[in-house]
């Protein structure tokens, strides 16, 4: 008895083909993580149409501080004058994310991880205590539909500078 090897390739083809490769696995890492680098320079210059762009039209956040669940564009309204006022020079707005574990296919991404947020207003003689700061874990669900769009932010609980220090 003779084995084809051909039909044998072919038929491991066929059945592997939907997974992607180790070269899509990176250039796939590389789009969720400059999806993640646009959501920081939209917050640092204060765009807020760009931040908008970057949330699918029915995304929800879940906060787990405010005990609530709500679409984000009720969110972006509530986050739009410190936005705003990033964009007109009387604000700082900073975010940093590090990104802990990742489970993705080619349209799809669950990320767990941590932000460090940090806003208020700028200017000679503003106290120190007027800036808002904070570490907080958090879940994304994002789609890629052409581009990559946050379809749930989950803020978790509140974290501590020495776990956004050890996360990696």
């Amino acid at each position: 008895m003779r084995l084809n090897f051909a039909a044998l390739f072919l038929a491991l083809g066929l059945q592997l083909g939907g997974l992607p490769t180790l070269a899509d696995d990176a250039m796939i890492e590389q789009e969720l993580d400059q999806y993640w680098s646009t959501v920081v320079h939209y917050l640092a210059v204060g765009d807020y149409e760009g931040l908008v762009t970057t949330y699918h039209p029915d995304a929800v956040l879940v906060s787990e501080s405010l005990g609530t669940s709500y679409p984000i564009a009720k969110a972006l309204v509530r986050w739009k004058p410190g936005i705003l006022a990033t964009q007109a020079g009387e604000a700082i707005s900073v975010v940093e994310f590090k990104v802990t574990e990742r489970l993705f296919s080619e349209t799809t991404s669950h990320e767990k991880g941590m932000f460090h947020f940090k806003t208020g207003p700028i200017g000679e003689g503003v106290p120190d205590a007027d800036m808002q700061e904070a570490y907080v874990h958090f879940e994304a669900l994002l789609l890629k539909n052409g581009s990559w769009t946050m379809v749930m932010e989950h803020q978790k609980q509140e974290a501590t500078l020495a776990e956004w220090q050890a996360a990696q």
